[in-house]
């Protein structure tokens, strides 16, 4: 485990707008109450809490990776519409103490997804 620090920080702060995710036109999370996580040189990663998720969207995936700053993350591909995207989300189980606020939260790759909307 790797404690953040000035070569690698990381901060977490409640994003106060409204976050979407879109899949095929169906808006797979839907939250007020997002988290904003700025690591090092990364973009902002964008953590939505599991209870303003459309959790029949999301099925488990085997894969699974390791941060050593966050702990393990297991994945989930998506489903919206007509469309399934593999491996699009992830989240972390049981994070370490420095980043603990993300437990029960997920994450999505831009890239996986058709839009990631921040809103006011």
């Amino acid at each position: 485990m790797k404690i953040p620090g000035p070569e690698h920080p990381i901060t977490i702060t409640p994003e106060p707008r409204r976050v979407r995710v879109m899949v095929d036109g169906v808006a797979v999370a839907d939250s007020r109450n997002a988290l904003r996580l700025e690591e090092a040189r990364y973009p902002a990663v964008y953590y939505v809490p599991r209870a303003d998720l459309r959790l029949e969207s999301f099925i488990p995936s085997a894969r699974t990776s390791h941060c050593p700053y966050k702990g393990n993350a297991r994945y989930f591909d998506l489903v919206g519409g007509e469309v399934r995207r593999s491996d699009a989300v992830w989240s972390y189980e049981d994070p370490y103490p420095a980043v603990a606020a993300i437990r029960d939260f997920v994450a999505f790759y831009p890239d996986r997804v058709d839009a990631i909307a921040v809103e006011d």
